[in-house]
């Protein structure tokens, strides 16, 4: 069992755990991920690691809740206890000096890209952090990434804080002047935002990455929920990710995928709510 120690609100639906587990504080990298599951027989939660202390033993994740499972999890108060906590899994993020760095996070994606970022600042990158959501309240960790971002935009869509629009926006102006123009792009969020930004620096040559987020369940790469094809070839973001060149990755073939899953989960939720009707009656 693994003790959460605290349980913080950061936005509608976004709770920060603190959790008790030595061995993964340990051997943790950044861009690295675990797979939680509540109880036994409870759904599988891969999560990323959002920090990391591991003379405390305990790590961070940041969790948006939009499914049963995830209210259920962000749910645990302080001193509650997490079944199981299976990790770190997936890659570890490239790092390395590349002089200039921007890293876009949008929504609960900027959770992914605080540990991206800050490893990225403590190998001696200059790093410019851009950060997005619908609206203010939706815009998470902006005083922790400025700790060690050179400057950090923010982008709302309905303009109640930062600039007025997309994140795609704010990357648009450092990419075109020679003083901020990064050698690589970090990019974590939706799939229309990673597939806009990746199309946005290529004409440019600009290195980018993406951090992808399939479906996963068994995070080994046995199942094969989280296949992506990068590059033409067949990937499977737990183990070969979920960081990946993001001019290479086919984002049509993912969004097509993700909402496949969305299609067969709104049909399941149908007839579950037929059957609960049918047997009330």
């Amino acid at each position: 069992m693994f003790k959460v120690l605290s349980n913080e609100t950061l936005a509608a639906q976004v709770q920060r755990l603190i959790v008790e587990a030595p061995r993964v504080a340990r051997a943790r990298l950044p861009g690295q991920f675990v797979i939680v599951r509540l109880r036994e027989g409870a759904e599988r939660i891969p999560l990323t690691i959002a920090d990391a202390d591991p003379q405390r033993g305990t790590i961070t994740l940041i969790i948006q809740a939009v499914g049963d499972s995830t209210k259920e999890i962000v749910a645990t108060p302080a001193g509650g206890q997490l079944q199981d906590v299976a990790g770190p899994l997936g890659k570890p993020t490239h790092i390395k000096n590349w002089g200039r760095v921007a890293c876009v996070g949008g929504g609960v994606g900027t959770a992914v890209l605080y540990p991206l970022a800050k490893a990225l600042a403590e190998a001696g990158n200059e790093v410019t952090t851009i950060i997005g959501g619908r609206s203010a309240p939706q815009v998470i960790l902006r005083e922790e990434l400025a700790a060690f971002s050179r400057q950090v935009m923010v982008t709302t869509e309905d303009g109640s804080l930062g600039i007025k629009g997309f994140v795609t926006a704010a990357l648009e102006e450092i990419l075109n002047d020679p003083a901020r123009r990064p050698a690589a792009v970090f990019a974590v969020g939706p799939v229309p935002m990673m597939a806009a930004i990746s199309a946005q620096t290529k004409p440019q040559g600009v290195e980018t990455i993406v951090s992808l987020n399939p479906i996963m369940v068994d995070g080994t790469g046995m199942c094969g929920g989280c296949r992506v094809t990068v590059g033409g070839k067949i990937k499977f973001a737990c183990v070969d990710g979920p960081e990946f060149d993001g001019h290479q990755v086919d984002f049509k073939e993912l969004a097509a995928r993700l909402t496949t899953y969305q299609e067969a989960g709104c049909r399941l939720e149908a007839q579950i709510q037929k059957l609960k009707t049918e047997a009330a009656q």
